[in-house]
């Protein structure tokens, strides 16, 4: 019974449903287009039709987001093959790596880790809410000793970015 209500709180990424359409949008393209360039020289077979719906479902794989949700106390993001998820109030690391494309890590006392795109966390303000509760509490626990600088640095950009959103809708920009 507390599972489902943990559920019926969680928070999710808002964007998700959007980059999900465009990844099988371009599964669907590249596989249709494939089939079409194929089929119009002669040459589509059996084996080339099964050999170009598995490079659409590769594709399709390769571009999928990752599904992020959040509720009190865990995080967890949800891939095509698996689902990791720590408890937010019981971190003991949190770190950040890659420049381009950076990715934040997630460790908690049970050993779990997670990574997970920072700008998910930017587009959604109730999934970085939610973690910064949770690191709240691990902080109060003191069991997250590595790590604050980062999400110090990340909720400056997110609490910029959110002013200055609320700023050039009321015209004050």
């Amino acid at each position: 019974m507390e599972d489902r209500r943990r559920r019926g709180r969680a928070a999710g990424d808002r964007t998700w449903r959007g980059s999900a359409r465009l990844a099988v949008g371009c599964a669907l393209g590249f596989g249709g287009l494939t089939f079409l360039v194929d089929w119009d020289a002669g040459t589509l077979t059996p084996v080339r039709a099964l050999l170009w719906v598995t490079l659409s479902a590769a594709i399709l794989t390769m571009l999928l987001p990752a599904r992020v949700t959040a509720g009190p106390g865990w995080l967890a993001v949800r891939g095509p093959l698996r689902r990791r998820t720590v408890r937010t109030d019981s971190l003991v690391y949190v770190g950040q790596y890659g420049d381009v494309s950076a990715h934040l890590v997630l460790c908690d006392t049970a050993g779990h880790r997670l990574e997970l795109d920072p700008n998910v966390l930017r587009a959604n303000p109730l999934l970085w809410h939610e973690l910064d509760t949770g690191v709240s509490r691990s902080l109060a626990r003191g069991t997250l000793r590595r790590g604050t600088e980062v999400l110090a640095r990340l909720g400056h950009e997110i609490d910029d970015t959110n002013a200055q959103a609320v700023l050039k809708a009321s015209g004050l920009t």
